[in-house]
């Protein structure tokens, strides 16, 4: 007996917990109805994917999207207009924001602005302060967030906790996964001496690998007297994938595309274009990242999309501030290191699909299964392109990878059965709308 769907896409190559191979995916009111042979079944729309594949929806689980207050870098629609031409169904946004998401009413206000008005859908992360402690257990559970943000480090904007009493007061009021910005603080004081007026190259210098290393293993300590899990954001060393390999128990790891595809080298390049916290470093590092992504220990890929306009970064060093685009850049970069033999396509899915599920307990998003949301990220893992300025959506306007060609690019963006990009196009009007996780399912009447 036939079935009738609102969309069959068709004649595609499916990645999910079967593995690889041919499958088409019938689609019911935005959420996946049948896997496998439906060429006998009717549809309202039949979408023809012969020659691409389907990955589970690519979620960037940290960008900064700037609004409000930084709104001329970019706002909630640009850099999710970014993040569906590259591929992108969701993302998790950060609270270094003007005036920061440390309140209820900060964090309202934010899921009122993107909802419909952001192209993907979205979770915000709540900021962790000394002066929100008492309120966090009832912030991180909010619709919509996705737990509490702690910069240990300066960064962009002024939310810091560089303290291991103000740390372990947050760790212990809260119960879900916390997410850290691991750089130390004392350390990061003590050498800025090191940088070199007009000269980039310092930064890895005064925000050495001890600054990341001593944190994280302050950070570990922490958890582990508090009992409580934590996620380290953006590792930059080789020593740090060493050290977390064992504490697994407590710590979740993220690892980014320019950690893993950049070197020394940019400096010369790019400038301050590459400038961002904590810094890329050099090759060794590199691969020692590389080899978290290979044994397992690199959970996920977060792109740290951290937009600033060109007149901002072409302030000379160190009045240039740190960050660059790469919500947009995530999956081409990667499909490319795919394709180089880097990391399989399963692995890939792992850390940007699967992983996210695991590690925040995502409620029907992160996996090409029955009952899950219709979010895909249709790719043709054999298209060469070239990278380039004109191509990003963000505000910002420039990428650190103008110019870099790539095999393996970003067709078709789906999110709740709605095909949002295609081949290039934004083909469908935002309709983003908050990711709910298990943790905090709000109870709902019969």
């Amino acid at each position: 007996m036939s079935r009738h769907f609102d969309t069959i896409y068709s004649g595609g190559t499916l990645v999910n917990h079967d593995g690889i191979g041919g499958a088409d995916i019938g689609i019911i009111k935005g959420r996946i109805a049948a896997i496998g042979a439906l060429m006998h079944d009717s549809a309202d729309e039949r979408i023809d994917c012969t020659g691409l594949t389907i990955l589970p929806g690519v979620i960037d689980t940290q960008v900064h999207f700037r609004e409000p207050g930084l709104d001329h870098k970019e706002d909630l629609e640009s850099g999710s207009r970014a993040a569906v031409m590259g591929g992108v169904t969701g993302v998790f946004e950060m609270p270094n924001t003007s005036p920061l998401t440390i309140t209820r009413e900060t964090f309202e206000d934010k899921i009122a602005r993107a909802t419909n008005r952001m192209h993907c859908d979205f979770a915000f992360y709540i900021g962790g302060t000394k002066d929100n402690v008492a309120e966090l257990p009832a912030l991180e559970r909010l619709p919509g967030c996705a737990g509490v943000k702690v910069f240990m480090g300066s960064s962009t904007g002024s939310l810091l906790v560089a303290d291991d009493d103000g740390v372990e007061a947050i760790l212990s009021a809260i119960s879900r996964r916390a997410a850290f910005h691991s750089e130390d603080e004392f350390r990061l004081e003590e050498r800025k001496n090191l940088r070199v007026e007009g000269d980039p190259s310092s930064h890895p210098v005064w925000r050495d690998p001890q600054a990341a290393l001593q944190c994280t293993q302050r950070l570990v300590r922490l958890a582990r007297k508090t009992g409580k899990r934590i996620h380290v954001l953006h590792i930059s060393t080789k020593e740090e994938i060493v050290f977390l390999a064992d504490h697994k128990d407590v710590a979740s790891v993220e690892v980014t595309p320019h950690h893993l595809t950049l070197d020394e080298t940019a400096y010369d390049r790019l400038g301050t274009y590459v400038q961002m916290n904590p810094p890329v470093r050099d090759a060794e590092h590199r691969e020692g990242i590389w080899q978290g992504v290979a044994n397992g220990v690199a959970d996920i890929l977060g792109s740290d999309h951290a937009p600033h306009l060109r007149e901002e970064k072409d302030k000379p060093y160190p009045a240039s501030p740190s960050g660059m685009t790469g919500v947009q850049t995530l999956v081409p970069i990667m499909l490319d290191h795919v394709n180089a033999g880097r990391l399989s396509l399963q692995r890939f899915v792992d850390m940007t699909s699967h992983g996210p599920q695991r590690l925040f307990n995502l409620a029907c998003k992160g996996r090409i299964a029955v009952g899950y949301d219709a979010d895909l990220t249709i790719v043709d893992l054999g298209r060469k392109e070239t990278i380039a300025n004109a191509w990003i959506a963000s505000k910002a306007g420039w990428t650190p990878y103008d110019g870099v060609s790539v095999t393996g690019w970003p067709i078709g963006t789906v999110i709740r059965g709605n095909k949002v990009m295609w081949d290039g196009e934004l083909v469908t009007p935002a309709q983003g709308q908050p990711i709910r996780f298990a943790e905090t399912l709000e109870p709902q009447a019969d």
